[in-house]
């Protein structure tokens, strides 16, 4: 069974995109995932096709109407439905790539994109929505971070990476940054391919890989060694079954 994502949006004409080229475009085409956008004014219920009103209690900005997107929701994900069903917000909980090695391995999703101010929290509450974010950032709607999303699932899809153990090595699937790469020239601008990579020693060549993933983790992000370290704290305090 293919990997199947719905995109409830205002915005329908926004998807495929990027997703429809390279990697993520030949999967779709071969049928190793599908992509359906709904168009949420589909189930407005005036002429006017209005899926937003303005903010209990005052303020700037309109909200997306609870009743409109439940119908939206109920549209894509009828009863019985094993996908989750996400809502990109910038106050969910951050996008990891544990979190997307999840969706790979499940049956797909339903992405709800928020606009304007954001989204009634009945709906939010009541359909279950799993708040996630791409970025401690503001978009002007969520299809971007829908986008993204999809990418970082799709391309660990079997089969969409030429070689599958191309993913194991990269940033955040060990808990570190990936480390630098070279090919050739040997030498660019003065600046020699370091001599360990060329050595031939399989071994000096790993150690060396894993010492700089390390370094520049340190440097760049120590959260991610701070949450390895409480990982590898809790494994060893753990009681003994």
């Amino acid at each position: 069974m293919s990997f199947r994502a719905s995109v409830l949006t205002l915005y329908p004409e926004m998807f495929p995109g990027a997703l429809g080229l390279s990697l993520a475009g030949r999967a779709l085409e071969a049928g190793v995932w599908s992509l359906e956008a709904v168009q949420i004014r589909d189930f407005a219920t005036d002429r006017h096709r209005t899926v937003d009103d303005t903010p209990a209690g005052g303020g700037a900005g309109m909200v997306m109407r609870a009743d409109i997107l439940a119908k939206a929701i109920d549209h894509a994900a009828p009863q019985g439905d094993p996908r989750p069903l996400l809502l990109m917000s910038p106050r969910g909980r951050p996008l990891t790539q544990a979190r997307v090695r999840e969706l790979a391995a499940g049956p797909g999703a339903v992405i709800l994109c928020g606009r304007f101010e954001g989204v009634d929290q009945r709906v939010i509450e009541a359909r279950g929505l799993e708040e996630v974010s791409i970025g401690d950032f503001i978009l002007s709607g969520g299809e971007p971070a829908a986008l993204v999303l999809l990418d970082a699932v799709v391309r660990l899809l079997p089969g969409v990476m030429g070689n599958d153990a191309s993913g194991d090595e990269e940033s955040f699937e060990n808990g570190l940054l990936e480390h630098p790469h070279y090919t050739r020239p040997q030498e660019f601008e003065g600046r020699p391919i370091p001599d360990v990579l060329i050595s031939g020693n399989h071994a000096k060549i790993a150690a060396w890989r894993r010492e700089q993933a390390l370094k520049l983790t340190q440097e760049r992000r120590p959260d991610l060694l701070s949450g390895r370290e409480q990982a590898a704290s809790g494994k060893k305090n753990a009681p003994e079954a």
